[in-house]
């Protein structure tokens, strides 16, 4: 996917997205060399976390930092979170596929991790990716160059989108709600803690460590907002139009345990409307921004136009 920048020049999304990956992966991997290789559980967890997987969250937080600033001095540091919020997001996948949650199968074609071991060591795998998210985050405490007030802003903002007041919270307000039906204000505020949080920290932890001023970050919050919900939306259109082999994972999930969609209240053809316009309120946020935020207008159309 080639898009045109403001300035007329072409950029390259899927050059800048097929790298930025490789360098996550590549940090994952030294991220969790460490941990011992003969536990049951570190192969569970490697299982989930080395599966591939589009790394959105990671990708977000490298252009959002790249997006506020020219020095790149801080991207160690922007590494670092970026892959902490991947570790907790792998984290929520495995527990949202436990029999007691979405009980599924398969996860980016591949057995889910209670699947291919077992629900005990599922959950203990969850646990020791949520632990290891904050132990890398905090492993800069000890270096007098680190901006400690930075890193202890991006971890409380981590911290409440991962806890009660954003994933966790929403996953259970989700799960609360099947076979009821919620408003579309009640969806939107459900959606806007369990998919939303984490992407909205994601973008605003990249800025904060890449030194963003406050109303650069207030437009940052507002576009992640946006492409937050519009990513939901999209999940729900692929839960009942997408192929699963491209997904990786079953369709009609949704529908079988009688969730909450934005299908199913608004239909697909308003749905799809409805992502497109928080993709254009999203691109509005960034209309101060100059090139450097090219990687971020592409990933909110990227979003609405997948097909996993």
């Amino acid at each position: 996917m080639r898009e045109m920048s403001l300035e007329g020049r072409f950029f390259d999304f899927k050059r800048y997205l097929e790298a930025k990956r490789k360098k996550v992966e590549v940090e994952l991997e030294r991220l969790v060399d460490g941990l011992p290789k003969e536990e049951r559980v570190v192969s569970a967890l490697r299982h989930s976390l080395m599966s591939g997987g589009k790394r959105l969250r990671p990708i977000l937080c490298i252009a959002a930092a790249e997006a506020v600033s020219r020095d790149r001095s801080c991207m160690d540091d922007v590494f670092l979170a970026g892959c902490s919020l991947e570790m907790i997001h792998t984290y929520s996948l495995i527990h949202d596929d436990l029999p007691a949650m979405d009980d599924d199968d398969l996860r980016r074609g591949k057995p889910t991790c209670h699947v291919a071991f077992d629900e005990a060591t599922a959950i203990l795998a969850g646990d020791a990716l949520l632990t290891l998210a904050f132990e890398v985050m905090s492993s800069r405490a000890g270096d007098p160059e680190a901006d400690h007030c930075r890193w202890l802003r991006v971890v409380n903002l981590v911290s409440r989108a991962a806890g009660a007041c954003g994933m966790v919270g929403g996953q259970m307000a989700d799960m609360s709600a099947e076979g009821t039906k919620l408003s579309l204000e009640a969806l939107r505020e459900m959606h806007s803690r369990k998919t939303g949080a984490l992407i909205r920290a994601s973008v605003s932890a990249g800025a904060i460590l890449a030194g963003a001023s406050r109303s650069r970050l207030e437009r940052l919050e507002k576009y992640a907002a946006d492409i937050g919900l519009a990513f939901q939306v999209a999940d729900d259109i692929l839960d009942v139009e997408g192929d699963p082999a491209m997904m990786g994972k079953a369709a009609g999930v949704d529908a079988r345990r009688e969730k909450n969609t934005y299908p199913s209240l608004m239909g697909p053809e308003e749905a799809r409307r409805f992502a497109r316009e928080l993709v254009g309120e999203a691109l509005n946020a960034l209309s101060s921004f100059d090139e450097r935020s090219e990687p971020l207008r592409a990933i909110a159309r990227y979003i609405v136009e997948r097909k996993r």
